[in-house]
């Protein structure tokens, strides 16, 4: 999904991988010292987008933020791969490096720590985050482009962002 925060230095937006669609949100993991998880710590607050180009279709969300426990990240950190794990505890993402090589040379550092039958456990730095949407719309193109916009306002206070009572639907004008 394309992911949008805004940080000190204004929007960003990235690809994440969305891992989970629950009834509380959409969950999605990365190094807890990225440029990501920084603007989060800044404004715990996201907006998010999956597109389906050729079927003319999108939905786009956004509300707060809030972080995974360490267990539910150290759940899912154990299913991945093992060059992912890796990957995770060499890489300083979005953190300036010399070159290709000084990050190849982490990966090896990393290898010989964590021999290949040895488990890999969650770094410090890395961990889980889910978006609590509070507005979500559907979209579906129209070759006139008078496309369909659906938009569902979450019926919440701020002490129950995981727990809507309810949504409102209004459509939206192309």
């Amino acid at each position: 999904m394309s992911f949008a925060t805004c940080g000190p230095d204004g929007p960003q937006v990235r690809i994440v991988l969305a891992k989970d669609l629950l009834g509380s949100g959409i969950t999605f993991f990365t190094n807890l010292e990225s440029a990501k998880a920084r603007d989060l710590d800044e404004s715990p607050r996201a907006a998010a987008v999956f597109a389906w180009l050729p079927l003319h279709r999108q939905v786009r969300f956004r509300g707060p933020v809030v972080e995974l426990s360490r267990a539910e990240s150290g759940a899912y950190f154990a299913t991945r791969p093992r060059g992912s794990q890796i990957g995770a505890w060499a890489s300083p993402q979005s953190h300036p490096i010399a070159t290709r090589e000084e990050l190849l040379a982490q990966v090896a550092e990393i290898e010989r720590r964590f021999p290949e039958e040895s488990e890999i456990p969650l770094p410090d730095h890395w961990g889980g985050y889910r978006i609590l949407p509070i507005a979500m719309e559907f979209w579906q193109g129209q070759p006139s482009r008078l496309h369909d916009r659906l938009r569902f306002d979450a019926c919440v206070d701020d002490a129950q962002l995981d727990d809507p009572s309810g949504w409102t639907l209004t459509r939206l004008a192309p």
